[in-house]
């Protein structure tokens, strides 16, 4: 009888060479200054080990991970400088992903999603004057309809940089993956890019270590209340903010990103649902291509190409989105403002007759008068 011969496959030692980005080995003079806590000699950059991407100073990792936890890793700056990212890069590929080790055939695993205890969430809907982005929509809809929409997207508020939104990342069961905490400016509404981009992970923030990070749709935890209405897709949650006030019949949702977590695992939650995306300028093909993946799972696809057929040259180089050209033309609120500032005594006549914008937006209007007509 012939002896069977098993041969034992020995998997390789993993070492940090052997992955494509890695943080930077140390050495003297390796540690650089945190570009958010300031701190010497405790932050680690990101580089790649075929030397063909020289990242930004601010792509790495800050060593203070519960006081600071500054953490910008290089899938998040692909994200943010698409065109910037290898062509072998994928959506669902790792922060730091393996070049040698074979991965096993067949269908992977799929990983559990980690997730952020709910009542942390909570806790962040509130200190709303310390929030950029809230004051900033204030003054283009009003607070009581910024109240309403922060409320509905469960949008909070942070601690980082003196004060910042966290857009929860909540799905479509409840659970809370993470939460994108970015800076923005209260004026413009801009986002904060220089001196370093104002934007993490709430899970970085909080030293969650052994973290599996598995995004899913911003705005996914309203599908199950709204089950008939039509979805809007688009890249950045701040879109979908404002476009739900000013377009309320459509359900927006957000990506996170031209790539973000538009996957095919993320994009299962759009079953049997008619879905319109509406990608920023240029965007527009990619998203195109996208978009097959959703034929086979939804009721219909919808590529909206309103944007692309009215932007100019200068509009398409900024990469606008659906809502910049909402806002191109002031709103109500904008305008009463600027009467106020021209001429405070419109606040006493406002204050005096309890005058309110109708929700038409058109006029202003006195409650107590109504019953007088």
């Amino acid at each position: 009888m012939q002896k069977c011969r098993v041969q034992v496959m020995h998997r390789k030692e993993v070492k940090m060479s052997d992955y494509r980005f890695h943080l930077e080995k140390y050495h003297v003079g390796s540690k650089l200054t945190c570009p958010s806590c300031k701190k010497t000699r405790c932050f680690v950059r990101y580089v790649d080990e075929e030397g063909k991407i020289k990242f930004p100073n601010d792509v790495g990792r800050c060593d203070h991970e519960n006081s600071c936890g500054y953490h910008y890793t290089p899938k998040d700056y692909f994200h943010d400088n698409p065109d910037e990212k290898p062509s072998d890069w994928k959506d669902d590929t790792p922060i730091i992903y393996n070049k040698v080790v074979n991965k096993p055939a067949g269908k992977p695993e799929p990983i559990t999603p980690s997730l952020i205890p709910i009542e942390v969430m909570k806790k962040s809907l509130a200190k709303y004057d310390t929030n950029p982005f809230y004051r900033y929509l204030c003054g283009i809809i009003g607070v009581e309809e910024t109240q309403r929409i922060f409320q509905l997207y469960q949008v909070g508020t942070g601690k980082k940089w003196n004060g910042c939104t966290v857009f929860w990342q909540i799905d479509i069961n409840g659970r809370v993956r993470t939460g994108k905490l970015m800076g923005y400016n209260p004026d413009t509404g801009h986002r904060i890019k220089e001196p370093v981009k104002q934007v993490t992970w709430a899970h970085s923030v909080m030293g969650m270590s052994d973290f599996h990070l598995v995004q899913c749709l911003f705005g996914e935890h309203l599908l199950p209340l709204k089950p008939a209405m039509t979805v809007a897709l688009v890249e950045s949650e701040k879109t979908a903010i404002i476009m739900t006030h000013f377009m309320p019949d459509l359900l927006w949702l957000s990506t996170g990103g031209k790539d973000g977590c538009f996957n095919e695992n993320a994009v299962q939650v759009l079953r049997g649902r008619t879905v319109i995306l509406i990608p920023d300028l240029g965007g527009w093909e990619k998203w195109q291509k996208k978009s097959q993946m959703l034929k086979p799972i939804c009721k219909r696809v919808i590529m909206s190409d309103v944007i692309e057929k009215i932007a100019t040259e200068e509009q398409r180089e900024k990469g606008l989105d659906v809502a910049d050209f909402f806002l191109m033309k002031p709103t109500a609120h904008e305008i009463l403002a600027d009467m106020i500032r021209k001429n405070s005594t419109i606040q006493l006549l406002v204050d005096t007759f309890n005058l309110e914008i109708c929700e038409d937006g058109e006029h202003i209007r006195s409650p107590s008068f109504e019953g007088h007509r």
